[in-house]
């Protein structure tokens, strides 16, 4: 499917559910556009970067939005997304080079190893693999977030479903809103995993709609401003041996580019 289809699918779906397309009726263009900022957002928009495994992390981060993938034995403490991506780039009749698979564990089992390997033929063919196919990434992204409202919502009270979907369809509807929806979902999640918490608290896609300030007429101003609330509740609540503290100021300068989306961007 292409990403013009893939659009008018979203968009045919949103309207069905009462919520305004992407940021108010953007093109298979600006959807691109927002795949350029998710990437650059992640990898630095380089090549290099869609093959990384972060300091102080347990797995592998892949792909525009540096998806998640897991060596096998090692703790999922978040949501692994890259064997669903790899699933659906096959599903789009991108296969994966040779000795990839969705169902596969990471071959890699540390950071060393990964880091070890940067050159070799079969990283090479991974990341050349990961840049050819940065258009059906965003269709993932997409589609990502599109599910992403049923799902936070699902089993709320109606008072806070009210409040969520209400934000939400605010943000999507601002220039750029969508932006701002793909992004953070593909960042942080959508803030329904129980097992995505510190000490009880999320930091999802959930917390930070449920978080925005009725009071701040801008919905981009409104949500950058709870995301970095709800981002510095999590490096405050974190364990103290996961030195989220290092993260902060990136976390926080990603939020900010969220205020000024659709207005310099």
């Amino acid at each position: 499917m292409s990403v013009i289809r893939l659009l008018s699918a979203l968009l045919l779906c949103l309207w069905c559910a009462g919520i305004p397309p992407l940021a108010g009726g953007e093109s298979a263009g600006d959807l691109e556009w927002v795949a350029r900022r998710v990437w650059q957002n992640e990898c630095g928009g380089t090549v290099e970067g869609l093959t990384s495994w972060n300091v102080g992390e347990h797995f592998a981060s892949l792909g525009i939005g540096h998806f998640i993938w897991y060596p096998a034995g090692a703790p999922k403490s978040f949501e692994e997304s890259f064997p669903r991506l790899l699933a659906f780039l096959t599903s789009r009749g991108a296969r994966p080079p040779a000795g990839f698979t969705s169902d596969m564990a990471c071959p890699w089992s540390s950071r060393e190893g990964f880091l070890g390997a940067a050159n070799s033929e079969r990283m090479t063919a991974l990341r050349g693999y990961l840049a050819a196919t940065v258009s059906l990434q965003a269709e993932f992204l997409a589609q990502r977030m599109e599910a992403s409202l049923e799902k936070m919502t699902s089993g709320l009270p109606p008072e806070k479903t009210f409040r969520v979907q209400n934000n939400y369809r605010a943000v999507a509807a601002a220039p750029k809103g969508s932006y701002l929806l793909i992004d953070y979902v593909n960042f942080k999640g959508e803030g329904v995993n129980p097992a995505e918490r510190y000490q009880g608290e999320g930091w999802g896609l959930l917390q930070v709609l449920s978080g925005m300030d009725a009071a701040v007429s801008d919905p981009r101003q409104a949500f950058s401003e709870s995301a970095a609330r709800v981002l510095s509740r999590r490096v405050q609540l974190a364990p103290k041996e996961r030195r989220e503290e290092r993260w902060l100021a990136g976390w926080l300068n990603r939020c900010k580019t969220y205020d000024i989306a659709g207005k310099k961007l």
